[in-house]
């Protein structure tokens, strides 16, 4: 086996390696200087950043042996106009026709988005059945069509990018300090995720160390997040089967977690709070652990609860299935790929991470509820590490923010969000943004929800989706 570590061919010689190796690619971008890779070594959990230059407005296909990057292809081919060669799928997939015209950062061709053709679906007595983009309810758009005979779904084909907002674009120019806000709200329910993976990114062009402090907080406010997230998605899972005395349960946790924070750092979601060079500001902390206590003492009961109702359970227990094989197959990441074995955790990248304790959870059964348990165990483990990151918190003073200097040069980081792995590089000149790539781990999993369905029923959908509940805005930009 050859050491990810150790490569240096160009991207053919890579592409021959992805077919030999178990190497997962984490993210694929193209910027004016090149293509850029972001790969990971399963055996030894190391990732490696791998930049390619571009002769011409073409690369060769990297999704013929990683499937996860086909829609990631062809966003780079709306966005920037650079094709893949050899790509099965060169469909428009962020641009939906409503672009005046697009341009190449190697060219000056134009051309207007094709009509979108959906997939075909043949079987006798087969029915369209179209739902979105617009929702019922306050949620964000995406357009889902399933081909189903009967309940029986024979096909089911998303189709994203409806609030693609140019994110990326408008964080170029910037200092890196506005930039800061912009990258905050790539996906506003990951805002400390995204605000510390750029924070990071940004710190590493000149080997910087946020204080002591800083990084504790910066943890704290993250594993906050996680469990915000995950207990106000529980209850949504739970209202979806008519569980109601539970769902309404879980939200109170969410509130109380929100209610929290703003008291706290200033903002319901922690937005802007992390900023590079450390930690904007930190309130009294002093409220959150009673609260987390209170929710520790809570989260075995409602464990218990879930497995003493067979109603419950027989709605979720072997549906939504994503094997292991596909999850690894698309690199998915956080709960949605720890729940069909897959075990790579951002934060076993993140030595003080690794100092405080953690260790990922993992199941094998891939359906709605591993899933859900996978989160319960997460708020739970996220919990313990909190109480501990306040001790430590409670004998520090100094410093949260380290001045940052005028920095020029490329910068990478990746952080374990509550939905999985979240990937931020920039490249910087004088302290401001020459390009800069955030990569949501929802580009991973929203593919999983088309092969989930396949052990579902039509009714079964807004099940199915709020167990993988990946973030439209983080995907689409």
């Amino acid at each position: 086996m050859s050491s990810l570590a150790g490569f240096s061919g160009d991207l053919p010689q890579l592409i021959t390696a992805l077919n030999e190796e178990p190497w997962e690619v984490l993210s694929l971008w193209v910027e004016p200087k090149g293509l850029h890779v972001l790969l990971r070594d399963p055996e030894l959990n190391i990732v490696v950043h791998r930049a390619f230059s571009l002769m011409d407005d073409r690369f060769p296909t990297l999704s013929n042996v990683r499937p996860g990057l086909s829609r990631l292809e062809r966003a780079i081919a709306d966005r920037q106009w650079v094709t893949a060669d050899g790509a099965s799928d060169k469909r428009a997939w962020i641009d939906h026709g409503k672009w005046p015209a697009k341009g190449s950062y190697l060219g000056s061709r134009f051309l207007a988005a094709a009509p979108y053709v959906w997939e075909p679906a043949k079987a006798e007595g087969l029915h369209l059945v179209p739902v979105g983009p617009v929702h019922a309810g306050i949620i964000e758009p995406g357009h889902f069509r399933f081909s189903v005979v009967g309940e029986t779904i024979v096909r089911l084909e998303t189709r994203l990018g409806y609030v693609h907002r140019g994110v990326e674009g408008l964080m170029v120019g910037r200092s890196v300090t506005e930039a800061a806000r912009l990258a905050g709200r790539q996906s506003g329910d990951s805002t400390v995720a995204y605000s510390l993976a750029y924070a990071r990114a940004v710190e590493s062009i000149g080997g910087i160390q946020a204080p002591i402090r800083a990084q504790h907080l910066r943890l704290l406010m993250l594993e906050l997040e996680r469990i915000a997230n995950h207990i106000g998605d529980i209850g949504a899972l739970f209202g979806d089967v008519g569980a109601h005395v539970l769902q309404m349960r879980c939200a109170s946790w969410r509130e109380e977690l929100a209610r929290a924070a703003e008291s706290a750092f200033g903002h319901r979601l922690m937005m802007d709070c992390i900023v590079p060079g450390g930690v904007r500001s930190a309130g009294d902390l002093s409220s959150y652990r009673q609260l987390c206590q209170r929710l520790a003492d809570d989260v075995p009961r409602l464990i218990a609860a879930y497995r003493a109702s067979a109603t419950i359970r027989d709605r979720m227990l072997g549906i939504g299935v994503v094997t292991p094989e596909l999850a690894a197959s698309y690199a998915a990441g956080g709960f949605v790929g720890r729940a069909s074995g897959r075990t790579f955790d951002a934060r076993s990248l993140d030595p003080l991470m690794v100092e405080l304790g953690f260790q990922a959870k993992v199941l094998t059964e891939g359906d709605v509820q591993a899933r859900l348990l996978i989160r319960l165990e997460e708020i739970a483990a996220s919990l313990i590490l909190i109480a501990t990151l306040l001790d430590r918190l409670a004998d520090m003073d100094g410093l949260a923010q380290a001045p940052l200097p005028a920095l020029s040069g490329e910068g990478l980081a990746l952080v374990e969000g509550f939905r999985g792995d979240a990937a931020a590089w920039v490249r910087v000149e004088e302290g401001r943004l020459l390009a800069c790539h955030l990569r949501d781990p929802s580009w991973f999993q929203w593919p999983l929800l088309e092969g989930a369905m396949a052990t579902a029923i039509l009714a079964d959908f807004p099940l199915v989706n709020k167990s993988i509940n990946g973030s439209y805005a983080g995907h689409d930009g």
